[in-house]
């Protein structure tokens, strides 16, 4: 039986950030993972990911969420990797818009620079938008996108430098919760350890079953659409459009050529993660090419590329982040409802500190498992 001072069981956005943060502070580490890192089967492939600051839910996320892009610089200086668009946020939607209200209530509340636009000034300035006239928005110029794949591919060198082991292609299939030292099990090894943290994604509720999480699994899809090489460039903002009657749609500049990137918060079907269908369908492009004939007039109908993956949502949509007994040596990370890769840098080190020092310094009670 090999000894470790922290497992982590799951190599995606979250599990490999704390594998980072904990090897650079001299921990012996394991990350588990039963696919690749970074892979297409869970929640951050699809290359890119909104970091946007004016946030809802009060605005209770803006105080980590600074901290979180701040990581991600840190993390750029370090290796010299381009993670971070810095391109500006657009937050638009109908007249009584709770979203959009919430997204200029945290940027007053936390002192983010936001500029108030009414629909006339947004399709002025943005040309290749077309929404009614008593739409309202909020654009944020600290706000862009981080290049997924590549975040995860570079926590991943980082640790691995600084000496974790990853195992890729590893399922874990059982993990004792139970006992003093947790102890973790494969098909071929079994793994003691200190403490470990489980970062499984739309497998967490599998893993922790005791525990019975209220983290549901859903299917979305993204697409890339070509545009005329012109409205939808580099100096495009990311998007996110609360509609009336349409849906809430998120999306990306054509920053590279592939196509502006679109996809939808709400809906989506509750699967299992190992029996769902994987493959874009013409049905999942037509909701897509719908909401862009609508309101991106100038984006068309050719679909560039389709992939489908996955949320985990809860009840709030809030994350899950906590200890789950008493003795404060198994961890859960998980719940992040699509909008979560944005934290994955400074949810990576809170999950440092809760398994180093049983504890955090930042204020996420709001992310305990006693809410439900």
């Amino acid at each position: 039986m090999k000894n470790y001072d922290v497992i982590i069981v799951g190599g995606g956005s979250m599990g490999i950030a704390a594998a980072y943060y904990l090897q650079k502070h001299h921990q012996n580490v394991l990350v588990l993972e039963q696919s690749t890192v970074p892979n297409t089967i869970g929640s951050h492939h699809g290359a890119t990911r909104i970091l946007r600051m004016g946030y809802g839910n009060g605005g209770q996320y803006v105080p980590i969420l600074k901290e979180a892009l701040q990581l991600w610089k840190d993390l750029e200086e370090e290796t010299g990797k381009e993670l971070y668009h810095q391109v500006g946020a657009l937050s638009l939607g109908h007249k009584d818009s709770a979203f959009v209200q919430e997204t200029i209530e945290s940027s007053l509340i936390h002192d983010l620079p936001h500029e108030q636009l009414t629909a006339a000034e947004m399709m002025n300035r943005f040309s290749g938008i077309r929404i009614p006239d008593d739409y309202v928005g909020c654009y944020d110029p600290l706000s862009g996108f981080l290049m997924s794949e590549t975040c995860i591919k570079t926590y991943k060198e980082e640790a691995i430098k600084l000496g974790a082991t990853v195992l890729e292609n590893t399922a874990v299939t059982k993990i004792n919760t139970v006992a003093t030292h947790p102890v973790v099990e494969t098909s071929s090894a079994i793994y003691e350890t200190r403490k470990v943290i489980v970062t499984a994604g739309a497998w967490n509720g599998k893993l922790l079953s005791d525990f019975e999480l209220p983290m549901k699994p859903v299917r979305k899809t993204i697409g890339w659409y070509e545009t005329d090489g012109q409205t939808y460039t580099n100096d495009f903002p990311v998007f996110v459009f609360d509609t009336l009657h349409d849906g809430h749609y998120y999306g990306f500049p054509d920053y590279d050529g592939k196509g502006l990137k679109i996809g939808r918060m709400e809906g989506g079907d509750t699967v299992n993660p190992d029996a769902m269908e994987r493959v874009f369908t013409d049905q999942d492009s037509e909701e897509l090419e719908s909401f862009t004939s609508k309101y991106l007039p100038k984006v068309s109908s050719r679909r560039l590329d389709g992939k489908v993956c996955l949320f985990t949502n809860t009840p709030d949509d809030d994350f899950i982040v906590d200890f789950l007994n008493d003795q404060k040596n198994v961890i859960v990370a998980g719940g992040f409802s699509g909008h979560g890769f944005k934290f994955a840098s400074v949810i990576g080190d809170i999950l440092r500190e809760m398994a180093m020092e049983g504890s955090t310094s930042r204020n996420i009670d709001y992310l305990k498992k006693s809410r439900f």
